[in-house]
């Protein structure tokens, strides 16, 4: 089967919504997915994404990423989620989508690009050394929530 990379447009945020809800049910935390169509298509300016879409023009994976700045090395590409639909996985998609981040953190002249991954997500770290993927597992994530920010 054949397959597309291309930007995401908003039209297409409904479909990543969707892939975002079975990423976060994957990952056993869909309460944690209060994004919504309405938030992305607020906060568009903030993010950007690539999908994959097949033959019938159905969206079957995503990459959502976005232009971050570290302290230590400058510009950096983010790439928050990567998501392939189960059905459709092992048939070269997620390549396709890591080669295009890397080119657009190439095009961006990023000095570096990061992601993160749950460690028991075996399949995914195992992809991601053999990519070449520098695995730090020094750093804990800290994370405040909406709800969080407002009483602190």
């Amino acid at each position: 089967m054949k397959y597309t990379v291309r930007k995401a447009l908003p039209q297409d945020f409904s479909d990543i919504d969707r892939l975002i809800h079975e990423l976060a049910v994957f990952e056993k935390a869909p309460e944690q997915h209060t994004n919504s169509v309405q938030q992305m298509l607020e906060e568009q300016e903030y993010f950007d994404a690539l999908v994959v879409e097949n033959q019938e023009g159905e969206i079957v994976a995503m990459a959502l990423y976005f232009i971050a700045y570290f302290t230590w090395v400058g510009k950096s590409l983010y790439l928050d989620d990567l998501y392939v639909r189960e059905a459709f996985r092992h048939q070269g998609i997620g390549r396709m989508l890591i080669e295009r981040i890397f080119e657009i953190a190439r095009e961006e002249n990023c000095k570096r690009l990061r992601w993160q991954v749950l460690d028991w997500n075996t399949p995914a770290v195992e992809w991601y050394k053999k990519l070449g993927a520098n695995m730090d597992g020094s750093w804990i994530n800290c994370d405040f929530s909406l709800e969080d920010i407002r009483k602190f």
